[in-house]
């Protein structure tokens, strides 16, 4: 029997949900009821994450796509094959990271903000454009950036990674001002937020690192719990908020 939940009857579109955090999102949205749409490039991952989150939660619509996030074209057809088959699209949870750093400032290499860009920047793009109409036509649409509290506070060893999540950032919140312009008096229908983590920390990490404290870290379940939170508040109080779950620098 399908689960009952807060989410009963929601479609969230999970992008990079094979990752660590991916899968506990995954597994967290559809204990709340929603049906959820994964997407990763990396197809056997994905599947294994899609699988786990079906095994752990009987019942639950869990359907994983291969999706390219970089091309534009990709993107959009993931976005409307979504909304086509399930009817309607309430929610984009863009988990789509990776990292590249240095020792100094000095010694940051160009080619890691290409990486980056393309990671960090250019799926954000893609995903919040092709979703965009989709979450106004929803009654709960929520687009909600995985950020990182060095888009605040920047160190000279991750110039790079930092001025890619702070672009995401603003990208994000230029989103937020579109839903609040398409809304009414009583607000916007739709949301935008950040949820924002110094990083983040997973079992395998602390099975690899008996010893580490990963002061700050916020755990993937903690991470999985904030996102499914989002939609407990009303679009106004959140769209265009950064939602620190890590202490503000």
């Amino acid at each position: 029997m399908k689960n009952q939940g807060p989410l009963e009857g929601a479609v969230i579109a999970v992008a990079g949900a094979a990752g660590p955090a991916g899968r506990a999102a995954l597994l967290r949205l559809a204990d709340a009821g929603a049906t959820v749409v994964a997407a990763d490039a990396d197809a056997e991952r994905l599947a294994s994450a899609v699988d786990a989150a079906r095994y752990a939660h009987g019942g639950a619509t869990v359907t994983g796509d291969t999706v390219d996030l970089l091309d534009p074209a990709a993107t959009r057809s993931w976005a409307e094959k979504t909304e086509r088959e399930f009817g309607r699209v309430d929610g984009v949870v863009h988990l789509v990271g990776g990292w590249r750093g240095s020792s100094t400032f000095a010694e940051t290499e160009l080619g890691d903000w290409d990486v980056l860009e393309r990671l960090l920047i250019r799926t954000v793009q893609n995903t919040s454009l092709a979703f965009h109409d989709g979450l106004l036509r929803s009654d709960r649409g929520r687009y909600l950036l995985i950020s990182a509290a060095g888009a605040s506070k920047p160190t000279a060893g991750n110039a790079a990674y930092a001025a890619a999540k702070a672009a995401a950032e603003a990208w994000t919140l230029a989103l937020a001002d579109a839903f609040r312009k398409a809304g009414d008096d009583s607000g916007p229908a739709a949301a935008a937020a950040i949820l924002v983590v110094k990083a983040l920390v997973h079992d395998a990490m602390r099975a690899e690192r008996p010893n580490a404290k990963f002061a700050g870290f916020t755990d993937v379940t903690d991470l999985a719990d904030a996102i499914a939170g989002v939609w407990d508040r009303p679009a106004e109080e959140v769209n265009g908020q950064r939602l620190w779950l890590t202490p503000h620098p």
